[in-house]
């Protein structure tokens, strides 16, 4: 684990950290007063300092959360300090059944969809199973981005010019395929190599969705938020929870969520990105993924194989 981690860190710091920007001064930005956000994972972290950033420049937000206590604290506080609307969807995005009920809950508002942040993620240090038969990493961290994203889609187009941002992660450095023989970890579970996979499963997802949307002035791109402090990986138990301690006490290492939400604002609001799409960013720059995750023909067998895994085949 020690050694797992060790690596992981070195990786980050060759990718450095999330360049210190301020959505709200720091570059043009297109202009949000009133305009739909909807954001997934947001009572915590990279998520919830999204959606505060985004309820100062005047967004209308939807969270989708899977904790109700939680999503209420959010809701209040972005509320207090911005007096904006903030309307909640609680839901298990690792469930596709929740995932539909989120998407049709959603979809029965007349709200339009200028921006979509798929930001919800998790790692399990053991293999856990969803209720629909699928390794949860994979489940949460792919699967949900793609089923949430493909039902809401008619609503997007409608709302065009609009944007798709993909949180993955440097993680995906860590594998050189998706594993197609054992994607669901049943012969292997090693927790960085699937989490690698459901990582590098966004980034080809994003590059396939961006090439069908072409045209539709609707722009997909994925990002690498930089080693941040959130509380991801903490439900695994002492042997996971203490070495993740460590490193978030080291500040060089590890950056403030403010500080980790720079990269998907950018990417969410840059007017430099206007028609922008099917790109990488680390540090809000364009960068350049592993080969892996450039591979067309892989991208478009994951396509099929998420639409067999989520019925939308």
């Amino acid at each position: 684990m020690f050694q797992r981690l060790e690596r992981l860190k070195q990786g980050l710091e060759e990718w450095g950290m999330s360049a210190l920007v301020n959505v709200e001064t720091d570059y043009p930005a297109i202009d949000l007063h009133d305009k739909h956000v909807v954001v997934t994972g947001a009572t915590s972290g990279i998520g919830e300092a999204c959606a505060h950033a985004l309820a100062r420049k005047g967004a209308r937000l939807t969270l989708v959360c899977r904790n109700p206590a939680k999503a209420e604290r959010v809701k209040s506080e972005i509320i207090a300090a911005t007096q904006r609307p903030v309307d909640l969807i609680i839901a298990d995005l690792s469930i596709q059944a929740e995932v539909r009920r989120a998407a049709a809950e959603y979809l029965a508002t007349p709200k339009p969809i200028h921006v979509l942040i798929n930001n919800a993620g998790g790692v399990n240090a053991k293999r856990h199973v969803t209720v629909d038969g699928i390794e949860e990493t994979f489940a949460t961290n792919h699967l949900a981005y793609f089923l949430l994203t493909r039902l809401l889609l008619e609503r997007i187009e409608a709302s065009a010019p609009a944007r798709i941002v993909n949180v993955s992660s440097w993680g995906h450095n860590q594998v050189d395929d998706m594993g197609w023989g054992d994607i669901n970890g049943e012969r292997e579970y090693e927790t960085f190599k699937i989490y690698g996979r459901s990582k590098l499963g966004i980034l080809l997802f994003t590059r396939e969705l961006a090439g069908r949307l072409k045209g539709k002035q609707i722009t997909v791109n994925a990002l690498h938020p930089g080693a941040v402090r959130t509380g991801i990986g903490m439900q695994n138990g002492s042997h996971w929870r203490v070495p993740l301690a460590m490193l978030q006490r080291i500040p060089k290492f590890l950056q403030s969520a403010e500080q980790g939400a720079a990269t998907p604002l950018y990417v969410a609001t840059a007017t430099a990105l206007e028609g922008v799409t099917g790109q990488y960013f680390v540090n809000c720059r364009r960068a350049q993924p592993r080969p892996p995750a450039l591979d067309d023909v892989a991208a478009k067998r994951l396509w099929a194989l998420s639409e067999a895994l989520t019925g939308l085949a």
